[in-house]
Protein backbone atom coordinates (compact mmCIF):
# COMPACT_ATOMS: atom_id res chain seq x y z
CA UNK A 1 0.00 0.00 0.00
CA UNK A 2 1.41 3.38 -0.97
CA UNK A 3 1.79 6.20 1.57
CA UNK A 4 -0.63 8.28 -0.47
CA UNK A 5 -3.32 5.62 -0.30
CA UNK A 6 -2.68 5.05 3.42
CA UNK A 7 -3.19 8.74 4.08
CA UNK A 8 -6.39 8.69 2.08
CA UNK A 9 -7.69 5.71 4.04
CA UNK A 10 -6.75 7.28 7.36
CA UNK A 11 -8.59 10.39 6.29
CA UNK A 12 -11.82 8.42 6.65
CA UNK A 13 -11.13 7.94 10.35
CA UNK A 14 -9.68 11.41 10.88
CA UNK A 15 -12.86 12.98 9.46
CA UNK A 16 -14.87 11.33 12.26
CA UNK A 17 -12.43 10.89 15.15
CA UNK A 18 -9.74 13.44 14.36
CA UNK A 19 -10.59 15.83 17.20
CA UNK A 20 -10.73 13.09 19.83
CA UNK A 21 -7.84 11.89 22.05
CA UNK A 22 -7.05 8.26 21.24
CA UNK A 23 -7.75 7.32 24.85
CA UNK A 24 -11.40 8.29 24.40
CA UNK A 25 -12.06 6.09 21.37
CA UNK A 26 -14.46 3.22 22.03
CA UNK A 27 -14.80 -0.04 20.15
CA UNK A 28 -18.54 0.28 19.66
CA UNK A 29 -18.25 3.64 17.90
CA UNK A 30 -15.41 2.38 15.72
CA UNK A 31 -17.56 -0.61 14.78
CA UNK A 32 -20.42 1.73 13.84
CA UNK A 33 -18.02 3.90 11.81
CA UNK A 34 -16.72 0.84 10.00
CA UNK A 35 -20.20 -0.35 8.99
CA UNK A 36 -20.99 3.09 7.54
CA UNK A 37 -17.96 2.96 5.22
CA UNK A 38 -18.25 2.01 1.58
CA UNK A 39 -17.70 -1.75 1.10
CA UNK A 40 -15.10 -0.89 -1.52
CA UNK A 41 -12.61 0.38 1.05
CA UNK A 42 -14.12 -0.72 4.38
CA UNK A 43 -11.53 -3.42 5.07
CA UNK A 44 -8.50 -1.31 4.14
CA UNK A 45 -9.67 1.80 6.04
CA UNK A 46 -10.25 -0.27 9.18
CA UNK A 47 -6.84 -1.90 8.81
CA UNK A 48 -5.25 1.53 8.47
CA UNK A 49 -6.88 2.73 11.68
CA UNK A 50 -5.87 -0.48 13.45
CA UNK A 51 -2.28 0.09 12.36
CA UNK A 52 -2.17 3.58 13.82
CA UNK A 53 -3.80 2.56 17.08
CA UNK A 54 -1.46 -0.42 17.43
CA UNK A 55 1.40 2.06 17.44
CA UNK A 56 -0.40 4.03 20.16
CA UNK A 57 -0.49 0.83 22.24
CA UNK A 58 3.25 0.30 21.76
CA UNK A 59 3.93 3.88 22.80
CA UNK A 60 1.89 3.42 25.97
CA UNK A 61 -0.75 5.96 24.99
CA UNK A 62 -3.54 3.36 25.35
CA UNK A 63 -3.69 -0.11 26.88
CA UNK A 64 -5.64 -1.92 24.16
CA UNK A 65 -6.45 -1.27 20.54
CA UNK A 66 -10.13 -0.26 20.36
CA UNK A 67 -10.19 -0.95 16.61
CA UNK A 68 -9.46 -4.63 17.30
CA UNK A 69 -11.34 -5.28 20.53
CA UNK A 70 -14.75 -6.54 19.44
CA UNK A 71 -14.45 -4.95 15.98
CA UNK A 72 -14.53 -7.66 13.36
CA UNK A 73 -12.88 -6.83 10.04
CA UNK A 74 -13.12 -9.91 7.81
CA UNK A 75 -11.08 -9.88 4.62
CA UNK A 76 -13.21 -9.01 1.61
CA UNK A 77 -13.96 -11.65 -0.94
CA UNK A 78 -11.33 -11.77 -3.63
CA UNK A 79 -12.47 -9.59 -6.46
CA UNK A 80 -12.81 -11.38 -9.74
CA UNK A 81 -10.10 -10.16 -12.07
CA UNK A 82 -10.61 -10.25 -15.81
CA UNK A 83 -7.20 -10.43 -17.43
CA UNK A 84 -6.80 -11.12 -21.12
CA UNK A 85 -6.45 -14.80 -21.81
CA UNK A 86 -3.56 -14.68 -24.28
CA UNK A 87 -1.21 -12.48 -26.23
CA UNK A 88 -3.23 -13.24 -29.35
CA UNK A 89 -6.21 -11.49 -27.74
CA UNK A 90 -4.07 -8.49 -26.92
CA UNK A 91 -2.62 -8.43 -30.42
CA UNK A 92 -6.16 -8.42 -31.84
CA UNK A 93 -7.11 -5.43 -29.69
CA UNK A 94 -3.89 -3.60 -30.56
CA UNK A 95 -4.52 -4.19 -34.28
CA UNK A 96 -7.79 -2.28 -33.96
CA UNK A 97 -6.20 0.70 -32.25
CA UNK A 98 -4.49 3.68 -33.84
CA UNK A 99 -0.74 3.08 -34.44
CA UNK A 100 0.23 5.24 -31.47
CA UNK A 101 -1.98 3.28 -29.06
CA UNK A 102 -1.38 -0.35 -30.04
CA UNK A 103 2.23 -0.54 -28.75
CA UNK A 104 1.18 1.29 -25.58
CA UNK A 105 -1.38 -1.38 -24.74
CA UNK A 106 1.08 -4.21 -25.38
CA UNK A 107 3.70 -2.47 -23.24
CA UNK A 108 1.23 -2.04 -20.37
CA UNK A 109 0.35 -5.74 -20.41
CA UNK A 110 4.04 -6.70 -20.63
CA UNK A 111 5.15 -4.62 -17.64
CA UNK A 112 2.19 -4.48 -15.23
CA UNK A 113 2.59 -0.75 -14.63
CA UNK A 114 -0.42 1.16 -13.38
CA UNK A 115 -2.05 3.39 -16.01
CA UNK A 116 -0.99 6.43 -13.98
CA UNK A 117 2.61 5.20 -14.24
CA UNK A 118 2.86 4.39 -17.94
CA UNK A 119 1.04 7.62 -18.82
CA UNK A 120 3.89 9.53 -17.13
CA UNK A 121 6.79 7.53 -18.58
CA UNK A 122 9.49 9.40 -20.45
CA UNK A 123 11.89 7.88 -22.94
CA UNK A 124 14.79 8.49 -20.56
CA UNK A 125 13.15 6.09 -18.09
CA UNK A 126 13.88 3.16 -20.41
CA UNK A 127 17.27 1.44 -20.15
CA UNK A 128 17.40 -0.86 -23.15
CA UNK A 129 20.80 -2.24 -22.27
CA UNK A 130 19.76 -3.28 -18.76
CA UNK A 131 16.28 -4.18 -20.06
CA UNK A 132 14.44 -2.28 -17.35
CA UNK A 133 12.07 0.66 -17.15
CA UNK A 134 12.30 2.92 -14.11
CA UNK A 135 9.08 4.13 -12.53
CA UNK A 136 9.88 7.63 -11.29
CA UNK A 137 6.53 9.41 -11.46
CA UNK A 138 2.80 8.97 -11.94
CA UNK A 139 -0.02 11.07 -13.39
CA UNK A 140 -3.27 11.12 -11.44
CA UNK A 141 -6.16 13.48 -12.16
CA UNK A 142 -3.90 15.65 -14.27
CA UNK A 143 -1.30 16.04 -11.53
CA UNK A 144 2.23 14.70 -11.86
CA UNK A 145 3.71 13.11 -8.77
CA UNK A 146 7.37 12.11 -8.58
CA UNK A 147 8.93 9.53 -6.28
CA UNK A 148 10.46 11.19 -3.24
CA UNK A 149 13.36 8.85 -2.52
CA UNK A 150 15.60 6.36 -4.26
CA UNK A 151 13.95 3.66 -2.16
CA UNK A 152 10.63 4.37 -3.85
CA UNK A 153 12.16 4.14 -7.32
CA UNK A 154 11.01 0.93 -9.00
CA UNK A 155 12.84 -1.01 -11.70
CA UNK A 156 10.61 -3.23 -13.84
CA UNK A 157 12.13 -5.82 -16.19
CA UNK A 158 11.42 -5.46 -19.90
CA UNK A 159 10.61 -8.70 -21.65
CA UNK A 160 11.15 -8.87 -25.39
CA UNK A 161 7.50 -8.07 -26.11
CA UNK A 162 7.82 -4.81 -24.18
CA UNK A 163 11.02 -3.81 -25.97
CA UNK A 164 9.44 -4.50 -29.34
CA UNK A 165 6.44 -2.38 -28.38
CA UNK A 166 8.74 0.53 -27.55
CA UNK A 167 10.45 0.19 -30.93
CA UNK A 168 7.08 0.35 -32.70
CA UNK A 169 5.88 3.37 -30.75
CA UNK A 170 5.86 6.48 -32.99
CA UNK A 171 7.98 9.34 -31.73
CA UNK A 172 6.44 12.73 -31.07
CA UNK A 173 8.51 15.82 -31.81
CA UNK A 174 9.27 17.92 -28.80
CA UNK A 175 7.68 15.48 -26.33
CA UNK A 176 9.81 13.52 -23.87
CA UNK A 177 6.87 11.18 -23.14
CA UNK A 178 7.02 7.55 -24.15
CA UNK A 179 3.28 7.42 -24.83
CA UNK A 180 2.16 10.98 -25.58
CA UNK A 181 -1.20 12.15 -26.83
CA UNK A 182 -1.52 13.12 -30.47
CA UNK A 183 -0.34 16.67 -29.78
CA UNK A 184 2.52 15.62 -27.55
CA UNK A 185 1.04 16.16 -24.09
CA UNK A 186 -0.25 13.66 -21.56
CA UNK A 187 -2.87 11.25 -22.83
CA UNK A 188 -6.41 11.75 -21.55
CA UNK A 189 -7.21 8.27 -20.29
CA UNK A 190 -10.95 8.95 -20.04
CA UNK A 191 -11.16 9.89 -23.72
CA UNK A 192 -8.95 6.97 -24.66
CA UNK A 193 -11.27 4.51 -22.92
CA UNK A 194 -14.37 5.71 -24.72
CA UNK A 195 -12.98 6.57 -28.14
CA UNK A 196 -10.32 3.91 -28.63
CA UNK A 197 -10.21 1.19 -25.99
CA UNK A 198 -13.80 -0.03 -25.93
CA UNK A 199 -14.37 0.12 -29.72
CA UNK A 200 -11.12 -1.79 -30.33
CA UNK A 201 -12.21 -4.57 -27.97
CA UNK A 202 -15.61 -4.84 -29.62
CA UNK A 203 -13.94 -5.03 -33.04
CA UNK A 204 -11.64 -7.79 -31.73
CA UNK A 205 -14.58 -9.75 -30.30
CA UNK A 206 -13.49 -9.42 -26.66
CA UNK A 207 -16.30 -10.35 -24.29
CA UNK A 208 -16.78 -9.15 -21.63
CA UNK A 209 -14.99 -5.87 -22.18
CA UNK A 210 -11.87 -5.42 -20.08
CA UNK A 211 -10.87 -2.28 -18.22
CA UNK A 212 -7.60 -0.52 -19.00
CA UNK A 213 -6.47 -1.53 -15.51
CA UNK A 214 -6.96 -5.18 -16.46
CA UNK A 215 -3.76 -4.91 -18.48
CA UNK A 216 -2.00 -4.84 -15.10
CA UNK A 217 -3.92 -7.93 -13.99
CA UNK A 218 -2.93 -9.59 -17.26
CA UNK A 219 0.76 -9.06 -16.50
CA UNK A 220 0.36 -10.53 -13.02
CA UNK A 221 -1.48 -13.56 -14.36
CA UNK A 222 1.06 -14.23 -17.12
CA UNK A 223 3.99 -13.72 -14.71
CA UNK A 224 2.67 -16.23 -12.19
CA UNK A 225 1.94 -18.73 -14.94
CA UNK A 226 5.56 -18.35 -16.03
CA UNK A 227 6.77 -19.24 -12.54
CA UNK A 228 7.76 -15.80 -11.21
CA UNK A 229 7.43 -15.80 -7.43
CA UNK A 230 4.89 -13.65 -5.64
CA UNK A 231 7.80 -11.96 -3.84
CA UNK A 232 9.45 -10.85 -7.08
CA UNK A 233 6.09 -9.94 -8.59
CA UNK A 234 5.29 -7.68 -5.64
CA UNK A 235 8.52 -5.76 -6.24
CA UNK A 236 7.94 -5.38 -9.97
CA UNK A 237 4.34 -4.27 -9.52
CA UNK A 238 5.02 -2.02 -6.54
CA UNK A 239 2.37 -3.83 -4.51
CA UNK A 240 2.39 -5.56 -1.15
CA UNK A 241 2.71 -9.31 -0.82
CA UNK A 242 -0.67 -9.29 0.91
CA UNK A 243 -2.33 -7.68 -2.10
CA UNK A 244 -0.60 -10.03 -4.53
CA UNK A 245 -1.66 -13.05 -2.50
CA UNK A 246 -5.23 -11.79 -2.09
CA UNK A 247 -5.78 -11.26 -5.81
CA UNK A 248 -3.47 -13.74 -7.49
CA UNK A 249 -2.30 -16.23 -4.86
CA UNK A 250 -4.40 -19.03 -6.35
CA UNK A 251 -2.32 -18.76 -9.54
CA UNK A 252 1.10 -18.80 -7.90
CA UNK A 253 3.50 -21.63 -8.54
CA UNK A 254 5.33 -20.79 -5.32
CA UNK A 255 2.49 -22.19 -3.22
CA UNK A 256 2.72 -25.02 -0.71
CA UNK A 257 2.54 -27.90 -3.16
CA UNK A 258 5.12 -26.33 -5.43
CA UNK A 259 7.44 -25.68 -2.49
CA UNK A 260 7.22 -29.32 -1.39
CA UNK A 261 8.01 -30.50 -4.90
CA UNK A 262 11.04 -28.23 -5.18
CA UNK A 263 12.40 -29.22 -1.76
CA UNK A 264 11.94 -32.93 -2.49
CA UNK A 265 13.78 -32.59 -5.79
CA UNK A 266 16.61 -30.64 -4.17
CA UNK A 267 17.05 -33.11 -1.30
CA UNK A 268 17.15 -35.94 -3.83
CA UNK A 269 20.07 -34.29 -5.59
CA UNK A 270 18.03 -33.10 -8.55
CA UNK A 271 18.03 -29.58 -9.92
CA UNK A 272 14.50 -28.22 -9.42
CA UNK A 273 12.81 -27.58 -12.74
CA UNK A 274 11.86 -24.00 -11.92
CA UNK A 275 15.15 -22.92 -10.28
CA UNK A 276 16.59 -20.45 -12.73
CA UNK A 277 19.42 -19.04 -10.60
CA UNK A 278 22.26 -20.39 -8.51
CA UNK A 279 21.17 -19.93 -4.90
CA UNK A 280 24.71 -20.23 -3.52
CA UNK A 281 26.06 -17.22 -1.65
CA UNK A 282 27.45 -14.49 -3.85
CA UNK A 283 28.77 -11.14 -2.56
CA UNK A 284 27.35 -9.12 -5.45
CA UNK A 285 23.86 -8.78 -6.84
CA UNK A 286 23.20 -10.34 -10.21
CA UNK A 287 21.78 -7.43 -12.18
CA UNK A 288 20.83 -3.78 -12.02
CA UNK A 289 17.12 -4.51 -11.67
CA UNK A 290 17.82 -6.49 -8.49
CA UNK A 291 19.92 -3.65 -7.08
CA UNK A 292 17.29 -1.05 -7.82
CA UNK A 293 14.51 -3.16 -6.33
CA UNK A 294 16.45 -4.39 -3.31
CA UNK A 295 14.77 -1.98 -0.91
CA UNK A 296 11.24 -2.33 -2.23
CA UNK A 297 8.93 -4.41 0.00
Amino acid sequence: MTIEKLRWLLGKAVAVFGERPVGELRSEEIAAWRIALSPGYRFDATQALRQVLSRAVLWGMIDVNPAKLGVDNPSPRRREQRPFESWSELDAVAANLAPRYGPMVIFAAATGLRPAEWLALERRDVDRQARVVYVRRSLTKGRLKCTKTEASLRAVPLQTIALEAIERQPTSRGSPLLFPAERGGYLDLHNFRNREWKPAQRAAGIEPLRRVYDLRHTFATFALRAGISTFDLSRYMGASLTMIDRHYGHLARDGREHAIRLLDELSAGQRPRWTLVDAAWTPTLADSASRDNESIG
